[in-house]
């Protein structure tokens, strides 16, 4: 089973309509979502949810009406702000609580609770194309890279048990702890990049993350024509450490024009432009044998 993960240093580059398209091209293979906090690969697969189940992670403070004496300990000790004065007594302030149990520790009456705290929900989900295991945090929740590891779980328990020999992500953006989460154990990680000065800084991090954990890395530059001297200085960067350029491709409205029928690009035309994706997947699959046989 050969894992890839398809990656960027920010968000924009054309990441997610290559992942749907290279899911397109593939065979035999879960797909992964692990763009927990903002995702978007569902808008273009549409898939069937055939499993739901809550996300819970870290904890909460509720106070009990019934119990609170109004003493104000957890008011004073609060050092968030997250307790405040209502006409109905003592209240949590659920977004501003971090969840650090001072309060529940305190209260001299034992009328706080603490439970876990529903971050948001995953899924198994079917396809056009192959299975999708995916989620979605609620606005402002945290833990994400914690959701992601769980998420590649699934998928790689599911590809074990129906013998699927591909796990194909779409990772986060950026180089933070989600992203981290996405990397870990992959057998090769694809960077989209743009050939702008913000392109190539962020290609710069997230290769340099890949670096630190011994992650093999391929390159595509999406937009290539729109600056020619950014996109030398990325095969030079690429040259210098040692990762394989996989494909460059050009600007074009049909991108767009796709993702608004909810088509991947490959589905939507069978041009030139879909031709080119095609040999970039070829070659990314090639790569990523050699690199798990290595």
């Amino acid at each position: 089973m050969v894992e890839i993960t398809i990656i960027s240093g920010k968000g924009g580059t054309g990441k997610t309509s290559l992942t749907a398209a290279f899911a397109h091209l593939a065979s035999n293979h879960v797909i992964c979502d692990l763009d927990v906090d903002a995702p978007d690969l569902h808008l273009i697969l549409k898939p069937e949810n055939e499993y739901l189940e809550e996300f819970f992670s870290g904890h909460e403070a509720i106070i009990d009406q019934n119990l609170c004496s109004s003493c104000g300990e957890c008011l004073e000790r609060c050092k968030y702000n997250a307790i405040k004065e209502t006409p109905e007594g003592l209240m949590v302030d659920l977004l501003a609580c971090e969840g650090c149990k001072v309060c529940v520790h305190f209260c001299p009456v034992g009328a706080i609770e603490f439970p876990m705290r529903r971050c948001g929900q995953w899924y198994l989900s079917k396809t056009r194309f192959g299975p999708l295991v995916h989620a979605q945090l609620f606005p402002g929740e945290e833990n994400s890279g914690l959701l992601v590891s769980l998420l590649r779980k699934q998928a790689r328990g599911m590809a074990e048990k129906e013998n699927y020999n591909l796990i194909l992500s779409d990772g986060a953006p950026g180089i933070g702890c989600p992203v981290i989460s996405s990397l870990s154990g992959t057998d090769l990680a694809v960077a989209v990049t743009e050939p702008t000065p913000s392109g190539s800084h962020d290609l710069e991090r997230v290769v340099n993350l890949c670096e630190h954990f011994k992650i093999p890395v391929g390159v595509i530059i999406n937009k290539f024509d729109i600056n020619l001297d950014q996109v030398k200085k990325i095969e030079n960067f690429c040259q210098d450490h040692g990762l394989s350029l996989v494909g460059k491709l050009p600007y074009d409205h049909a991108f767009t024009e796709a993702m608004v029928q909810a088509k991947t690009i490959t589905e939507y035309q069978s041009g030139d432009l879909a031709e080119e994706i095609g040999r970039i997947w070829a070659r990314i699959e090639a790569l990523a044998q050699l690199k798990k046989a290595a």
